[in-house]
């Protein structure tokens, strides 16, 4: 704001800003709560310390409300960061030219995570067609039920990438999702288990926003590690990180849990290139493994305050929304709000080819809100929507002041349009 007054306003990154006066507090309390231990100047376990690995696996138990499901803490491998043990989770099951499934719209940098080094192909799995909900034209809301993955999705998926001489081997569900901002319903999220089963095709529950799911009466979030039952088999696994529900991206904390043990090995091998460091593993442990004034765990009291603020700045974005006129996904879980902008969009031009009519309107729209009007949202072409004009916001990236500035430019742009 002061060097920068009418900068764009950064509502794209899936970041936190909201939680710096809990956080910084109790972290350098937990840092400061026992002296340097000596056997953490040496070599640690390549999957993590066994202490952090069993806290881990409690905080997980009671995050994902597991009831028909115990974790072990051998199945637990802690790595520098989700990316990090998504990345060796899927060297372990593939070969460098398999496939990994992933259902529109996703996490762009996926595209990155999983090609790069691992060498491996994403195939989107487009949802519209078979999820049996009515979709119009540009003009009428897309229903939630349109974006859920379903076994005749993912068939015609599967079929079409053998037909092209791929091999599909991984399916990844953002569950909470990003970026629609709500939790896969039971059903589906068993639908697709037993799929994958059915196929012999590994699931990958990215659950990495399992503790942001703040309105729980509507989001209905059920754990894969839940659904599949008391044994997971080979065919399920999940990972998990401390970046979005703690804010502590800058940790380097990630989780991979799996019950397969033919990659056991390979897995706790591999991520011998991506260890966390002895000494935040031993602030981690603390932090797990702290208590509140109550008794209870310091983590699920920080959790229920996150709710609350999450909760409260989705609602006044989400008014803000209605306000303007503009659709979107109720959401429920996570840090960002699903926006359907199309009514923004340049007119369609027919003498120019569909795709690249999609990307250019989109693109202008993109370019106008950040250069124009200060907002800087993700664009859902470059996470694989089917429809141009879709728009992540990340609500909760911005400070206070920033975050009342967003409301005030959203209306801002709105009133321009509807006065043009």
């Amino acid at each position: 704001p002061e060097t920068a007054p009418d900068g764009a306003l950064q509502l794209g990154v899936a970041e936190n800003q909201m939680l710096e006066d809990l956080l910084v507090p109790s972290l350098t309390k937990f840092g400061q709560a026992q002296d340097f231990l000596a056997d953490c100047i040496y070599y640690q376990p390549t999957h993590g310390r066994p202490a952090l690995r069993e806290a881990f696996c409690n905080y997980l138990q009671r995050t994902l409300n597991l009831n028909h499901k115990t974790l072990d803490p051998e199945g637990l491998v802690l790595g520098a960061g989700c990316n990090a043990v998504l990345e060796n989770l899927c060297i372990s099951l593939t070969e460098p030219g398999d496939a990994v499934m992933i259902p529109t719209p996703y996490y762009a940098a996926f595209e990155f995570d999983l090609v790069a080094r691992a060498s491996l192909q994403i195939l989107p799995v487009n949802t519209f067609e078979c999820s049996g909900a009515i979709i119009g034209d540009e003009a009428v809301p897309i229903p939630v039920q349109a974006y859920f993955p379903t076994k005749a999705s993912l068939n015609k998926t599967l079929i079409q990438a053998r037909n092209n001489g791929l091999t599909p081997r991984v399916l990844l569900i953002s569950h909470p999702n990003n970026p629609l901002g709500i939790s896969y319903p039971p059903s589906v999220m068993k639908d697709c288990i037993d799929w994958c089963r059915d196929n012999h095709i590994h699931l990958i529950s990215d659950e990495i926003y399992a503790g942001s799911v703040y309105v729980e009466e509507e989001a209905n979030f059920v754990s894969a590690l839940e659904l599949a039952g008391p044994s997971l088999g080979d065919y399920v696994h999940l990972v998990y990180a401390l970046s979005k529900d703690f804010a502590l991206s800058g940790l380097r904390v990630g989780a991979c849990y799996s019950e397969n043990m033919h990659i056991r090995l390979p897995m706790q091998k591999l991520n011998d290139l991506g260890q966390i460091s002895s000494q935040t593993q031993v602030l981690v442990q603390e932090m797990m493994t702290a208590k509140d004034d109550n008794g209870g765990f310091w983590t699920d009291s920080f959790l229920q305050e996150n709710h609350k603020r999450i909760r409260n700045r989705n609602e006044r974005w989400q008014a803000t929304l209605d306000q303007c006129g503009i659709p979107y996904l109720k959401a429920n879980s996570g840090l960002f709000v699903w926006m359907d902008f199309s009514q923004f969009l340049e007119p369609i031009d027919p003498a120019e080819d569909q795709q690249e009519s999609m990307e250019k309107r989109e693109r202008t729209l993109y370019l106008q809100l950040m250069n124009e009007y200060g907002l800087l949202f993700t664009p859902g072409l470059s996470m694989r929507n089917e429809r141009p004009g879709f728009f992540r916001c990340v609500f909760t990236a911005a400070s206070d002041e920033e975050y009342e500035l967003s409301l005030k430019r959203l209306v801002h742009f709105v009133n321009v349009k509807k006065q043009g």
